[in-house]
């Protein structure tokens, strides 16, 4: 396992916040860390190396942080900051910027430069937390002054290449613990375009990027699309290609770097999604036909046949063992012709 997570629940709460400020400045870079909230402070941070690039994932009590130039001389990794907003409101300064973020939105700021920032747990309280990706200067092949002009500026994840980095980082964080080196090292690969596909839209520099990254752009942003859309059943290879202006044969192209077509793609995400939900207690009443056709699966048979097929078991069996017998009865029979059917 590549991926590294520290959290201050087992020290002492004395040297809880003294121990995290000193991890994450030597993971991220030396930065002045301050709070109010010392005696009573929680912080978790985790690494996962990426091949050139790091992804930090991070999770604290208010803290203020400030890299003066003196900092910045003494050490410098050459990087831009990405950060994605989970939780929380953040404040960031940078040069003659500074913007205020909340959940969902990127901020970006590089570690060349001296800057500051406040970060809150939000109108709920808890924790504030972010995923930073670490992107070394001289791996984004983007005009260096045009991108700094994003420095301290909101960035809001909702739509766009936007939407599509912060899914991705979101899946990458959440399979961290199974990663392996060479899982790391081509992430690393798909982090970097994906990030530079990203920047690069917000500067309306799209067509100077590498052919290789428009070719990975494009399929993330295919991968997303298909996520947002596997509850509609007439969502196949046609509808994918007309959503993104390219033929059904160059869709096909694209995935052949790839171990299964668009159409396998949707077929398994989608049978991965009903997988989850009938083991899901709080859906143990809604009935099977249901939980397949929320996936846009409305073929009951076909659905029975391709479950079992794939797990190896029918999906009331698989509710059953998941649930309890008689937890998932009164569903399952709502469904017998899927329950029973072979």
């Amino acid at each position: 396992m590549v991926f590294t997570e520290i959290d201050t629940a087992g020290l002492p709460p004395e040297h809880r916040f003294e121990w995290w400020r000193g991890i994450v400045e030597q993971g991220v870079a030396p930065t002045r860390i301050s709070s109010d909230c010392v005696p009573d402070f929680v912080g978790r941070v985790g690494f996962l190396p990426l091949g050139p690039a790091q992804v930090t994932t991070m999770a604290f009590s208010p803290i203020t942080s400030d890299r003066p130039a003196r900092l910045v001389r003494r050490s410098d990794p050459e990087t831009f900051e990405l950060t994605l907003i989970l939780e929380g409101a953040m404040h960031v300064a940078q040069g003659r910027n500074e913007t205020h973020l909340g959940a969902g939105d990127f901020a970006m700021w590089t570690s060349s430069r001296p800057y500051s920032g406040r970060a809150g747990g939000g109108p709920g309280g808890g924790l504030s937390r972010a995923i930073i990706l670490h992107l070394p200067h001289s791996l984004v092949p983007l005009p260096r002054k045009r991108v700094e002009e994003l420095l301290a500026h909101r960035m809001p994840a909702a739509s766009g290449f936007g939407r599509v980095l912060a899914q991705y980082l979101r899946s990458v964080v959440q399979e961290a613990t199974t990663l392996d080196e060479a899982d790391c090292t081509r992430l690393g690969a798909v982090s970097l375009d994906l990030a530079t596909g990203f920047l690069a839209e917000r500067i309306g520099t799209q067509e100077r990027l590498p052919a290789e990254t428009r070719h990975q752009l494009l399929l993330a942003a295919i991968d997303t699309f298909i996520d947002d859309n596997l509850a509609d059943p007439q969502l196949n290879a046609g509808a994918v290609a007309a959503k993104h202006n390219i033929s059904v044969r160059h869709l096909h192209q694209l995935f052949r770097s790839r171990p299964e077509t668009v159409s396998a793609s949707i077929r398994r995400r989608r049978l991965e999604r009903c997988y989850a939900d009938l083991g899901t207690p709080a859906l143990r009443s809604l009935p099977i036909r249901a939980v397949a056709a929320r996936w846009g699966l409305v073929d009951p048979a076909w659905f029975s046949r391709a479950f079992r097929r794939t797990y190896g078991m029918t999906p009331g069996e698989h509710r059953s063992t998941t649930l309890g017998g008689t937890a998932a009865l009164h569903a399952d029979r709502q469904a017998p012709e899927i329950a029973t059917r072979r």
